[in-house]
């Protein structure tokens, strides 16, 4: 059985937070389940918490909640600040951090629904939808 790090983009946590019973939380579920890892980094909680104050912010008590379970099932990476090759490939400059963070983490997986990520042509890690991960996921 082959461990998979898989790092999950805050979109996906925004949805996973906001309805327990999607397809968004059942990626997340997976992800931080045996034999898989659950990455985050640092700005993917600083920009989750950025979205439900901004969009939903009458939610807030929701976030804390599933950050407060979350957590402790997740692995939590720094963002590294040093540019690397392949962000250029990212078109959103806002993202790159964020590839660094899942590249620095050695993950094999980045679960998004972003689609400057999925039109990026970055190979590793590989780069899927949650449709597509959890297709993978029961494959295995």
């Amino acid at each position: 059985m082959k461990t998979d790090k898989v790092f999950i983009d805050s979109n996906v946590l925004v949805s996973a937070a906001r309805n327990p019973n999607g397809k968004p939380f059942l990626a997340f579920l997976k992800a931080i389940t045996f034999p898989n890892v659950g990455v985050i980094c640092d700005q993917n909680i600083d920009e989750i918490r950025r979205v439900f104050n901004r969009k939903f912010p009458n939610q807030i008590p929701l976030l804390e909640h599933f950050l407060a379970e979350a957590l402790p099932f997740l692995l939590v990476v720094s963002t590294p600040t040093d540019e690397i090759d392949d962000e250029e490939k990212i078109r959103d400059v806002s993202d790159r951090p964020i590839l660094r963070a899942a590249i620095a983490a050695g993950v094999d997986i980045l679960i998004t629904g972003d689609k400057d990520f999925l039109e990026s042509n970055v190979s590793v890690p590989r780069i899927m939808t949650i449709a597509e991960f959890l297709d993978m996921a029961q494959e295995s």
